[in-house]
């Protein structure tokens, strides 16, 4: 059949991308040499002598502008989570606001992490290796792991063993460094960004500042912190409406982003749902009661913090921290507001079908279940 059919023409036709699947797309292929990413001047951060680390990390928009509306926030979620598992980090909690971003996170013990790719007694040399390339896949495209590949084999063939670990090194070196994550991190959400808005030039006003954070006070005041920001910044004054935090991403039933908070606040991984959830939304409406002082030398005038109500407040304690079964279903659906559909299972398993089809996708996306009143919801995100 020649080129030119209109056979060939339909499979070869680009189909459009939506901007949330742009920003899940993987690092593709490279031309020439491996792709490895450039030195920088790292400042000095303090860290501590030996074992893991954690740290607030936060970075505002150039002039501080409001640039990023649902979109932008959602995308920056998926980028943030993905490079976490990539680099090797831990996701504590996080806002994105609209113009700028907080992550309480930590950073494992490296040699303890890096073993994971060491070849185990019993099994074949090449197993460890095989374990880096597989990680590798979390970023980078099939093609690109094809080429490496071929590279590693070339420097095989020719006996250059060094050469080899050269690159999976160059490669472990980005792993379980914070200075590293945040800033890819930013670099592929601003290469994204600006492709989405016809832009050019920097999307940061500074490189980023953080702070080590040590202790279990410590990590619970700075979680509370940071996901309070949205109270504060009136934008909700419930912390658990907002969608792009850690706590209203656990709120609304993200595994990860409760795993991160049961760890922030030194509980068992599954106590969220009882004691974790109840214990931490007792101290967010306690940390973040708007509060009201006295200004000036001479005492006149008084200055008000945005918080929390205090009849908000003594709802939450009434209920010992408790969320009504409403409030919980309410959260879920809002969760949802990405999504293209939220019904009975039957007809978001249609839509689900349909769905893919029109998008030409190889995978058919999974319909989830949240409770309803009137029996189970089921949801399917974009």
């Amino acid at each position: 059949m020649s080129s030119g059919s209109p056979k060939n023409k339909a499979s070869s036709a680009k189909r459009e991308w939506t901007p949330l699947e742009l920003a899940e797309m993987k690092t593709g292929k490279y031309l020439g040499r491996i792709h490895r990413p450039k030195g920088f001047a790292s400042r000095r951060r303090i860290k501590p002598e030996r074992g893991p680390a954690c740290y607030h990390v936060m970075s505002r928009t150039v002039n501080g502008e409001f640039l990023f509306g649902p979109t932008e926030k959602e995308a920056f979620r998926r980028m943030m989570w993905r490079m976490a598992q990539f680099s090797g980090v831990e996701i504590f909690t996080y806002v994105v606001m609209d113009n700028h971003f907080h992550i309480l996170l930590k950073v494992p013990e490296k040699g303890k992490w890096l073993s994971r790719f060491d070849s185990k007694a019993g099994e074949q040399v090449e197993a460890g290796e095989e374990r880096l390339l597989s990680h590798l896949a979390t970023v980078y495209s099939k093609a690109f792991l094809k080429q490496l590949r071929n590279e590693l084999e070339s420097f095989r063939a020719r006996g250059m063993e060094d050469e080899v670990e050269k690159v999976l090194q160059r490669f472990k070196d980005r792993f379980c460094d914070v200075s590293l994550f945040v800033k890819e991190l930013k670099e592929r959400f601003s290469r994204w960004f600006n492709k989405q808005n016809g832009r050019r030039g920097t999307l940061w006003m500074d490189r980023f500042k953080s702070v080590c954070v040590d202790g279990e006070a410590a990590l619970a005041t700075m979680a509370a912190y940071i996901d309070l920001n949205p109270v504060r910044a009136g934008i909700v004054e419930d912390p658990m409406r907002y969608e792009w935090s850690g706590y209203g991403d656990a709120a609304g039933g993200s595994k990860r982003a409760r795993r991160g908070l049961c760890k922030a606040l030194n509980l068992p991984q599954d106590s969220w749902e009882g004691r974790g959830l109840e214990r931490y939304r007792l101290y967010l409406f306690d940390e973040g009661l708007s509060v009201e002082w006295e200004s000036g030398s001479l005492g006149k005038g008084t200055r008000k913090r945005r918080g929390i109500k205090m009849e908000a407040r003594t709802k939450v304690i009434d209920r010992k921290g408790a969320v009504t079964p409403r409030q919980a279903l309410q959260k879920r659906v809002a969760s949802f507001t990405m999504g293209v559909a939220i019904g009975g299972e039957d007809f978001v398993k249609g839509v689900a079908s349909r769905y893919r089809k029109a998008m030409g996708r190889k995978k058919e996306r999974i319909p989830r279940a949240i409770s309803g009143r009137e029996g189970r919801l089921f949801v399917m995100k974009e």
